[in-house]
């Protein structure tokens, strides 16, 4: 089966690019990690002459989140009569997927969800936190959590621009929705450290040559490349089938592409992924984040192993 996107969807998904590009560039999300207190710099400055005091949890860009509603971005799969877009979840797809190239923070899966639930989660005017796997993504900067967050403990994120707390409540089985746009970001993630791969191959020279050029390096961009289309493949099929089993396959596919093209990617930059000035290991601590949404891939796994043997019995 052949899955191409129509004129409608590829407009759809470069007006949100070109929407994200504005409003969340590279330079913004070095930002918003450095007010995390994830660059390693204190409040006034870098220069020695700031308080010593690290800069503070990362906040949600309330006029960035309006400005996503504005777009329709949590209000996409909203029937028009309840004031939505109207769309399916093969667009949700896309947007995510775009939202996890330029690693957007924020809880926005757990808001897309509550559209139609929530009072102005639509709209971007509440952020929406919900309990995942025994875990809640910034429950700080919540209006709203869905589910029992009662003596939830904060944790040390790997990921600067995602707070954690753990929560010990009984944990609500999987959204396979949830599970499908994680897999999206995760996917959006993988086509960047993808692209950033290929671009550093190209202009990177070592003994004269692009280190491109180099059969090793050559061979990882490869991978990350064929991981990445894999992944795409299974994640807009089980955008339009919407099996469970398909969405599983998809989640195992997209983590994949998205943890190991990042640890490739840092191969490929050596020690410079990790600096600064790269935004390599910002990705691949997002895409093991990711990993431990709707369960962990334990349950994709379980899933999909007993799906198919069902088939094979």
């Amino acid at each position: 089966m052949r899955f191409r996107l129509t004129d409608d969807q590829r407009a759809l998904r470069e007006g949100v690019r070109e929407v994200l590009a504005r409003r969340f560039d590279g330079e913004a999300l070095r930002a918003a990690v450095e007010a995390a207190g994830g660059g390693g710099v204190t409040e006034g400055g870098a220069d020695g002459a700031g308080t010593g005091r690290v800069a503070g949890p990362p906040r949600v860009d309330r006029g960035l989140w309006r400005a996503l509603g504005d777009l329709g971005f949590f209000a996409l799969r909203l029937p028009e009569a309840q004031g939505g877009v109207g769309l399916g979840l093969p667009e949700a797809v896309l947007v995510f997927e775009e939202a996890g190239r330029v690693l957007l923070p924020g809880p926005l899966v757990a808001t897309h969800l509550a559209a139609g639930a929530v009072p102005g989660a639509a709209t971007g005017e509440r952020v929406v936190a919900a309990v995942d796997g025994g875990l809640v993504e910034w429950l700080a900067e919540a209006d709203v959590v869905r589910g029992d967050a009662a003596g939830a403990v904060p944790l040390r994120s790997v990921d600067p621009l995602t707070p954690l707390h753990r929560v010990t409540a009984r944990r609500p089985a999987p959204d396979p929705v949830a599970i499908l746009l994680t897999a999206a970001e995760q996917l959006g993630t993988a086509a960047r450290v993808c692209a950033l791969a290929a671009q550093h191959a190209r202009v990177r020279e070592q003994f004269g040559r692009p280190v491109g050029a180099f059969q090793a390096v050559a061979h990882l961009c490869a991978g990350i490349l064929v991981r990445v289309e894999t992944a795409r493949a299974a994640v807009y099929a089980a955008a339009v089938t919407g099996d469970a089993a398909d969405i599983a396959a998809a989640r195992l596919l997209a983590d994949e592409a998205a943890v190991r093209g990042a640890r490739d990617c840092l191969q490929v930059h050596g020690g410079m992924g990790f600096t600064w000035e790269s935004e390599v290991h910002l990705h691949l601590k997002r895409a093991w984040v990711r990993t431990q949404r709707a369960g962990g891939v334990t349950e994709s796994e379980d899933l999909l192993a007993a799906t198919l043997a069902s088939e094979t019995a």
